[in-house]
């Protein structure tokens, strides 16, 4: 147990804390670090670290000492009262010291509650609270008390990094899937695409493989945005891109390369097959205007249909023309639209 005799200057440790908690790996690891810097300076009984939940209201303990299992899960459900010293610490900004409850064993501690406060964009804000308690009688000094204080700041300031750092990697894993992807559908867009076939048929290539490639297109899709309006005709192109990606394989590629146009990138010969589940996934949709949906498909195959990725679209666009021209709803291989 340790001692509950002061520091002789507890704030001198905190040149050190800061330095230790700059260098940890996760939020975790510095909470740690800055509760255990407090801990040889103050001696505490106990102490936490407590920060609004992101996924509801109120607090949760994020990190702690001298607790176990079952005293961090009953800190958590007890914080739930407005009236607790560490809630009301986070919510009304107010630090206290030399707070005396009792023990459930029936003796007592006192305890001291600070805020962990921040400001951004001239505005204050509250993450949570910090607090440590030591049995009782215990009165702080004003070491103790602008120790508290610091390591308070330096708390919140820790959570305010980890939380900053998970807002920029959200965004930027927000970015990259978006200059990925088609905003509408969610599929890979036309460069994404393009990016995909020119690695699956060097792979094919490598290993002397084939690669089907299909193209899809809604039939009438103008009617559809000229009769019902462009709310619908996205509806349409939403559910259609559903059915895609609902027919393909794990291994294959599905895009949105134009305004009604998708494309399928299979590896190996299956592209009929893929081709005649999106069929019937379409038909299967609900009409709209009283009009079913169907689309269209032109299928090719790399190497016998095109060597590259340029000849394989022809090839692919043109078995298309010839599947529309026969009055959509159907498919259309490269082989037999040339033939």
């Amino acid at each position: 147990m340790p001692s509950d005799a002061p520091s002789s200057d507890p704030r001198i440790a905190l040149a050190n804390a800061i330095a230790d908690v700059a260098t940890a790996p996760d939020l975790d690891a510095a909470l740690a670090v800055l509760l255990g810097a407090a801990a040889d300076v103050l001696h505490p009984a106990m102490g936490a670290v407590l920060i609004q939940d992101p996924d509801r209201a109120g607090l949760v303990v994020a990190a702690s000492i001298g607790m176990d299992d079952a005293a961090q899960l009953a800190l958590n459900a007890e914080v739930a009262d407005p009236t607790h010293a560490f809630t009301v610490a986070a919510a009304d900004r107010i630090s206290t010291f030399d707070r005396e409850a009792a023990t459930p064993e029936g003796g007592s501690f006192v305890g001291a509650y600070l805020p962990l406060l921040v400001w951004g964009g001239g505005v204050e804000m509250s993450l949570g609270s910090i607090g440590f308690g030591w049995a009782a009688p215990r009165v702080l000094s004003d070491a103790e008390r602008e120790a508290l204080a610091g390591f308070a700041g330096l708390a919140a300031l820790t959570v305010d990094r980890a939380r900053l750092a998970s807002t920029a990697s959200e965004r930027s894993e927000w970015f990259e899937r978006m200059a990925h992807s088609d905003p509408l559908t969610g599929l890979a867009n036309e460069r994404t695409v393009g990016r995909v076939l020119e690695l699956e048929l060097a792979r094919a290539g490598r290993h002397g493989s084939e690669v089907s490639l299909l193209m899809f297109d809604i039939d009438d899709f103008r009617a559809t945005n000229r009769d019902l309006g462009h709310p619908t005709g996205d509806d349409v192109l939403r559910q259609v891109a559903a059915v895609l990606a609902e027919s393909v394989r794990l291994v294959d590629t599905v895009g949105r390369v134009g305004g009604d146009e998708f494309v399928v990138i299979a590896p190996g010969a299956a592209g009929r097959v893929v081709a005649e589940r999106v069929l019937a996934g379409v038909a299967a949709l609900a009409a709209v205007g009283g009009k079913p949906i169907t689309v269209s498909a032109g299928i090719s195959l790399f190497p016998a249909d095109g060597a590259d990725p340029g000849s394989l679209i022809s090839a692919t666009n043109a078995a298309l023309a010839a599947a529309k021209a026969t009055g959509g709803g159907q498919m259309m291989s490269a082989a037999v639209s040339e033939g």
